[in-house]
């Protein structure tokens, strides 16, 4: 089972690995309504490094990027469905995030060597430009698994009402 950790245990944990020799691996999302196409995913983003952590995204930048219905689960519930996945090494709850500078602060702090993105953010320059900042590969890991998007679905439509 993977660990839960802050943003503080997160850096340091990055620097033992890197003092290893280990590849740290990085994806992000919010992850509300776990899919196959989150698990593959994830699958895939771990099988380009040593270590596979996920930033998971606050309730409120979830509202903010899915709608004023979501998240249909609290972010201290998605980090423990992610945690029980075995490709999952550590799962950092974010903070309310405002802007990119914010992520970029946070992602310099831990420096991976690889940022794991799907083929519906292969053109995010955000991403591009955070991942030559830190010197890491930004990596494709997957396209977009099938037609799996909760973004599509409203809660109301999951709870079944």
């Amino acid at each position: 089972m993977a660990e839960i950790l802050s943003v503080s245990k997160i850096v340091k944990v990055c620097q033992n690995a890197k003092k290893t020799g280990k590849a740290v691996v990085l994806a992000g999302g919010c992850f509300d309504i776990l899919h196959p196409g989150h698990t593959v995913f994830l699958e895939k983003a771990k099988q380009v490094g040593d270590m596979l952590i996920v930033f998971l995204e606050s309730d409120q930048k979830v509202k903010q990027l899915k709608g004023s219905d979501r998240p249909v689960h609290t972010q201290k519930e998605r980090a423990q469905v992610l945690s029980a996945l075995g490709t999952v090494d550590f799962v950092v709850m974010l903070p309310f995030i405002k802007s990119n500078a914010g992520y970029d602060k946070l992602i310099s702090q831990i420096k991976p060597d690889v940022i794991a993105i799907t083929s519906k953010d292969a053109g995010n320059v955000h991403h591009q430009r955070t991942a030559e900042l830190v010197g890491a590969k930004l990596q494709l890991v997957t396209k977009s698994i099938g037609n799996y998007s909760s973004s599509k679905l409203s809660s109301s439509k999951l709870l079944g009402r």
